[in-house]
């Protein structure tokens, strides 16, 4: 397999927020979203085998959430889920976050789903897998990230269009982060101010839970391996 990096930090996204997690961040992705703050893994990487990434998982124990990001995990589907299998064996809660362009149905069931849908604002809103939501449980969430009120208007047809709030655990609204930040770490980096999004968000009813990227308040917004 390769990775970009594999670390340990507090979860910073989710309903798993705050949560210390080990990350582990697979090189590669097949899209190029307009306000991707992870274009670093669109090449390179370092091999592991399957056991040399375990054995790191290990000797960061006693964390047991595990995440897998990128890029995009799902291209390198036929190596990772061999090693899902053998983490939640062990008793792993294993999470793996993923733009929804890539089949998900292989994706063991214990495995917590986060999966985006890209708004217009991306740039790569028609690459959605629509079956993917035939995969999705009640351990699952969904995630929009929003640039601005048509990205906004987007996420909540697709909400109401799909009926997502019984398809799924937690649907998550996350505006989106400027790509070049300023090092404070305050809201003004975000392209939509959060207030805002929440007002939508109360005078809709809609049932989301704001997200919002904490790592990106606990360090400066560009720092890696956090």
């Amino acid at each position: 397999m390769f990775l970009i990096e594999l670390y340990q930090s507090v979860q910073g996204e989710s309903s798993f927020a705050g949560l210390p997690c080990i990350f582990v961040r697979l090189a590669g992705c097949n899209l190029r979203c307009a306000w991707c703050d992870s274009e670093y893994t669109f090449t390179g990487g370092v091999t592991y085998t399957q056991e040399q990434i375990e054995a790191t998982i290990h000797a960061l124990a006693p964390v047991r959430l595990i995440e897998f990001t990128g890029g995009e995990p799902m291209l390198q589907e036929r190596e990772l889920l061999p090693l899902m299998e053998r983490l939640l064996a062990q008793n792993f809660t294993l999470l793996i976050e993923t733009s929804g362009e890539r089949p998900l149905a292989a994706v063991p069931k214990a495995v917590h789903k986060i999966m985006d849908v890209k708004c217009p604002g991306s740039g790569e809103s028609a690459r959605f897998h629509l079956p993917n939501l035939e995969a999705l449980t009640l351990r699952d969430e969904v995630k929009f990230v929003l640039t601005d009120r048509g990205d906004y208007e987007f996420a909540r047809e697709f909400i109401q269009q799909h009926d997502l709030a019984t398809r799924c655990g937690h649907i998550l609204l996350s505006p989106a982060f400027t790509k070049t930040p300023t090092p404070t770490r305050d809201a003004a980096n975000y392209m939509l101010d959060p207030k805002l999004l929440v007002e939508w968000m109360l005078a809709d009813g809609l049932p989301a839970r704001l997200s919002l990227q904490i790592h990106k308040f606990i360090w400066e917004p560009l720092t890696k391996g956090v």
